[in-house]
């Protein structure tokens, strides 16, 4: 999020190299790596040493796609070729990745478990998908990528589509919002680790649906879509409670996450939300579905948000405005 110019600076030059050096011989990152952080010789030769190892190279936590960014920012400053060369290699990876079905896994190469779900979390897909969708339209910054390589940024993101559309959940034969994961066979919603069950996500579904109305010129699927994840949101907003943090004593850091009653308070959508009634779930580490926040263990309250304005500015501001522009087109 830097000017312009200072893409250009000898520090960004520095944290790109840093970034060549996290990438892997498939094209892929890690997750959860500082990569603008000094690093010594002895640590260069470990991350050269270790790039042949392509396991835990992923999407998850803006893996990937945002250090792909970053790459094409400092090579458009620098015309510098390791920059355009890693960048391209770091797209390859993203569309070998994407499964035939159109949906990407959290990790590739596959790891088992609930990491080869088709994965919105925590904006896995989406974030691949805008990347994707900008090459695809041959934005200023991606239009050193050749014509080949952007059609099959174009083909994936139409895939891609494809299974968002798929995959939103119908709750009594009406479609409303997505999960978090969903099986990659049959595209049900699917549970990750033990206090992420199979659910409504509140969060990642206005990622998606934000992805939807950037579209141009959108289908009528597309147009459905949008409008029935908008009338979920506006059916299940819980109001009169607020999310507020406290000092605690006791807790490690001091201070505690809690929900109390507010008449002012709202709206909150959860995190997680039951399939047929739309209700918040709040769920710890034993896996137990509770519905109050205050009632799981004060490590998941701090540390995992599970409740917020997921969708207020989706409801009050984009969505009304995507209305207006899509009902004066017709």
């Amino acid at each position: 999020n830097q000017d312009e110019e200072w893409y250009a600076s000898l520090e960004a030059q520095r944290i790109g190299d840093n970034v060549l050096l996290y990438q892997h011989n498939n094209g892929g990152w890690r997750k959860n790596i500082d990569m603008a952080v000094s690093l010594s010789e002895a640590e260069k030769h470990d991350l050269r040493e270790q790039k042949s190892d392509e396991v835990g190279t992923t999407i998850d936590n803006g893996a990937t796609h945002t250090q792909l960014r970053y790459l094409a920012k400092v090579y458009n400053a620098t015309k510098k070729e390791e920059y355009k060369k890693a960048f391209l290699r770091g797209v390859d990876y993203l569309l070998e990745a994407q499964y035939d079905n159109g949906g990407w896994p959290q990790f590739y190469p596959l790891k088992k478990g609930y990491y080869e779900h088709i994965t919105y979390n925590d904006g896995a897909m989406i974030g691949v998908m805008k990347l994707l969708r900008d090459i695809a339209l041959n934005k200023p910054q991606y239009s050193f990528v050749d014509n080949n390589q952007r059609e099959k940024a174009k083909k994936a993101i139409d895939k891609g589509l494809k299974v968002i559309l798929a995959t939103q959940v119908k709750v009594d034969g009406k479609p409303a919002i997505w999960a978090a994961q969903h099986d990659k066979n049959d595209f049900s919603p699917a549970k990750a680790r033990a206090y992420e069950l199979a659910s409504l996500s509140g969060k990642e579904s206005v990622e998606i649906v934000e992805y939807l109305m950037e579209i141009q010129d959108p289908i009528e699927e597309v147009k459905t879509a949008v409008r029935n994840a908008v009338s979920w949101y506006e059916e299940n907003k819980v109001m009169g409670e607020k999310v507020i943090w406290i000092e605690d004593a006791d807790a490690p850091k001091g201070r505690d996450r809690i929900l109390v009653k507010d008449p002012s308070g709202g709206p909150l959508w959860g995190r997680f939300n039951d399939i047929k009634t739309g209700r918040p779930i709040f769920v710890g580490r034993d896996g137990k579905i509770k519905f109050h926040l205050n009632e799981i263990e004060r490590e998941r309250r701090v540390n995992y948000n599970y409740i917020d304005n997921y969708a207020e500015d989706l409801l009050k501001e984009d969505y009304p405005e995507w209305e207006r522009k899509n009902t004066s087109q017709k």
